[in-house]
């Protein structure tokens, strides 16, 4: 079956969910016999056509742009794949991108959505931006042949927001590798960073308001803890924000900048805590792979986080700088425990790409 896939950066090792979302999903579906393209963005690749793992990457025209760099290239993309590569399934990954599953369909296309979270919902955007968001997911569920929403609670909302649409829009969350840090060591650990196991804490994110590092990084100052603060990431698009947080870099609050491979792996084993203050979150890969690797998570209770179910002290109240610098004051004192056989089994990574495979064999029979 011939896939082309849109809305992503493109892989491997860019920052971003979806685009860990796609780099682990594709590849598998490659070893299956499918010919994935991933029509990425041509500022993020390092050549305009190569191969990963077995899945074509194909830069098309995009510019850096906060508000017009996902609109304009999934416009021409879509065009492209239309056009050019006439695939059996367009699957375009988040709502942003699904405002133009109408143009999709005018091209005789058959379209899964992937339902990434309501980004409308995310403190970057303006009152237009989110009108914009809000009509894309729209536009998505009504002309796609089949949503994934990776979202539990989400999924609830969305088929009782959509009722008439409910039949075609399934839950299907991302997945972790089981034991994906079991070959790193602590040499693998940046030595640039200077850090000691269990030494410090973690965050790994974007650097953009929704994701809360500012709030970690004040809770952190509250506190009394002797861990470091270390914090993985960076923004696609320098602003003002992400200055501020490189800016409170200090003898102990440490800008990592982006991580990946062994390095990031070793990252998330050896740290004495994981933190995700996130406001927004569709749901939270980065939390997926810090279980995996065995860290001790504290996660903001919005509802995506809740949805993966962990003891009540893995939580605190999102925004809540105080109940935050308490938990990591007190630490040792804390339930983080996980049985990580169980948790990740439900999170599996294969049985993700045998779910998404089924839905796209369905439309293809059922629409055919």
């Amino acid at each position: 079956m011939k896939v082309a896939v849109v809305g992503l950066r493109g892989i491997p090792n860019i920052m971003g969910g979806i685009e860990s979302h796609c780099q682990n999903l594709y590849p598998r579906m490659a070893k299956q016999g499918y010919d994935i393209t991933i029509l990425g963005r041509t500022p993020y690749l390092h050549e305009s056509e190569y191969e990963y793992e077995g899945v074509k990457v194909k830069g098309i025209w995009a510019f850096k742009n906060k508000f017009l760099e996902t609109f304009l290239h999934t416009f021409v993309a879509i065009i492209y794949a239309g056009v050019v590569l006439r695939p059996d399934v367009l699957h375009i990954h988040a709502i942003g991108p699904a405002l133009f599953t109408p143009l999709a369909r005018f091209f005789g296309l058959k379209v899964v959505v992937t339902h990434h979270g309501a980004d409308y919902d995310r403190q970057k955007w303006n009152r237009f931006a989110k009108t914009i968001l809000k009509a894309g997911e729209l536009m998505g569920i009504k002309f796609a042949n089949s949503i994934i929403v990776v979202g539990r609670s989400l999924t609830n909302k969305l088929k009782l927001k959509y009722p008439k649409c409910s039949e075609k829009i399934q839950f299907m969350p991302n997945g972790t590798l089981v034991g994906f840090s079991d070959n790193v060591t602590e040499q693998d650990l940046p030595s640039d960073l200077g850090l000691v196991p269990e030494n410090y804490i973690l965050a790994v994110a974007r650097l953009v308001p929704e994701k809360g590092i500012h709030d970690l990084i004040e809770a952190y100052k509250l506190s009394n803890t002797v861990l470091k603060l270390v914090i993985v990431g960076d923004a696609d698009h320098g602003d003002e924000y992400s200055q501020k947080i490189k800016s409170s870099a200090d003898q102990n609050i440490i800008i990592a900048g982006r991580r990946n491979g062994a390095a990031l792996s070793s990252l998330y084993k050896y740290c004495g805590l994981f933190v995700l203050p996130s406001y927004h979150e569709g749901h939270p890969i980065v939390a997926l792979e810090a279980i995996s690797a065995g860290s001790r998570v504290l996660l903001s209770d919005i509802l995506p986080n809740k949805d993966i179910d962990l003891q009540n002290d893995c939580y605190f109240p999102v925004g809540d700088i105080t109940s935050l610098a308490n938990k990591i004051t007190n630490l040792p004192s804390l339930n983080l425990s996980v049985d990580k056989v169980t948790f990740l089994a439900k999170y599996d990574w294969n049985s993700i790409a045998t779910e998404t495979m089924k839905a796209y064999s369905t439309i293809v029979r059922n629409e055919g």
